[in-house]
């Protein structure tokens, strides 16, 4: 069998691309590398299986037709060999650079290590861990839920973060596309791709390739998801003491308008604690800011309406101690959406509803009552969460309680 032409004439150890044909005729060979150094010559096998045919023994390289039904395969594992040979090549040249002593099995050895620990599927799983660890519990969350979604783009095949192009980035782009999310969702997965590859630059694992220049990075903005008044006293009035489901769903949804439009991850995590002197008083996951909110009848009147909660939680959210809450909260808030779907075609809703659109319509309902915006502060319209701190801080909270007074009276 021919040799191929090595990597560099420059430096001492070569690497060559072989194939080694299977026994059984008419069974895929097998792709592997002939690594030689200092007249010692060691092989680093692959998992890359190909057919006699598809081999060209004087090129030493992979082949293929366009009509072959195994060309994207083909083409796949060429692409594969190019950034070993890259890779292999990079880490000669780090060696002799550095003036590093090295066999060909440390050549082989260190090849390994970075395929297992810079490849991108296990690099993000390290960041993820690390997240966890500092407490950056929902950046990890997004960061698992990119992942998943990159996973079922690549059909579960990893790629290596040097491997990562402009041209991988669009066919992800299309990819979601393809499948309906809108372009802030793509964009999302695309951002949290882009921040897990600069780390990866920042940290010399790779080189900046740009890979994210051709896809969109960047941040609609969207119609906000807002209900009028008239709706909201339709979802109010609705009789659903014959369907438990949807009638929590609902009583979530309006306690939810009755807070200020306090999102579900806050409800959630309410605690007992959290409510006294006639009000409740806690702190914003999201940004850390304290908010301070008049207790009224119509929050109790749905509080009195279930068993009180066993835990140190306040509202009929996460019910059980010792359990994963995180993971209780997003199951049962995703429940409720599910359930407000059906609340809003019962109540001829012009929109989907979810517990977001409770949030939108509380600032749009006072928004409608001529409340100032410093009052209502639009909190959910700024481009800047720090905005919004800046008109909250200086706010007298009785101000605000006054405009939601106003508010649910219209109800």
């Amino acid at each position: 069998m021919r040799n191929a032409v090595t990597l560099s004439k420059k430096i001492m150890a070569s690497i060559k691309v072989k194939f080694r044909s299977s026994r059984v005729k008419g069974d895929e060979g097998v792709i592997y590398y002939q690594v030689i150094h200092e007249r010692r010559v060691r092989q680093l096998h692959t998992d890359y299986h190909i057919r006699q045919e598809e081999w060209d023994e004087e090129k030493s390289r992979v082949i293929t037709r366009v009509a072959d039904s195994r060309r994207s395969h083909i083409l796949y594992i060429r692409e594969r060999i190019r950034w070993d040979m890259e890779r292999l090549s990079k880490i000669i040249r780090r060696f002799d650079t550095e003036g590093i002593s090295y066999t060909a099995d440390d050549l082989i050895e260190e090849f390994r290590r970075y395929t297992d620990e810079y490849s991108l599927f296990n690099y993000m799983e390290n960041c993820i861990i690390r997240l966890k660890q500092c407490g950056r519990v929902r950046t990890a969350e997004t960061y698992a839920a990119t992942l998943n979604s990159f996973r079922k783009f690549r059909e579960d095949k990893d790629i290596m973060l040097d491997s990562l192009t402009s041209e991988t980035m669009e066919l992800y782009e299309t990819w979601h596309n393809s499948r309906g999310n809108s372009l802030n969702t793509i964009s999302f997965y695309l951002r949290v791709l882009r921040a897990v590859y600069n780390r990866a630059v920042d940290e010399g694992i790779t080189e900046n390739r740009r890979p994210f220049r051709h896809v969109y990075t960047g941040v609609e903005k969207t119609v906000k998801r807002a209900i009028s008044l008239q709706h909201m006293k339709r979802i109010k009035k609705l009789d659903l003491t014959l369907n438990p489901t949807l009638d929590y769903a609902r009583d979530m949804f309006m306690m939810s308008f009755y807070l200020r439009g306090m999102s579900f991850i806050d409800m959630a995590y309410l605690r007992k604690s959290d409510l006294r002197d006639g009000c409740v008083i806690y702190r914003r996951r999201k940004t850390g800011q304290q908010l301070i909110i008049a207790w009224t009848e119509e929050m109790e009147a749905i509080l009195r309406k279930y068993q009180e909660n066993p835990t140190q939680y306040l509202l009929p959210v996460i019910r059980k101690e010792n359990i994963n809450d995180r993971y209780v909260y997003r199951n049962v808030g995703y429940n409720i959406n599910h359930n407000l779907k059906r609340v809003g075609e019962l109540a001829g809703l012009p929109i989907p509803l979810t517990m977001y659109v409770a949030r939108h319509s509380w600032a749009s309902a006072a928004k409608a009552k001529g409340i100032p915006l410093s009052v209502i502060s639009e909190g959910m319209g700024h481009d800047s969460e720090m905005t919004t701190r800046i008109y909250l801080a200086s706010l007298d909270t009785s101000v605000v309680d006054k405009a939601n007074a106003m508010i649910l009276k219209s109800l």
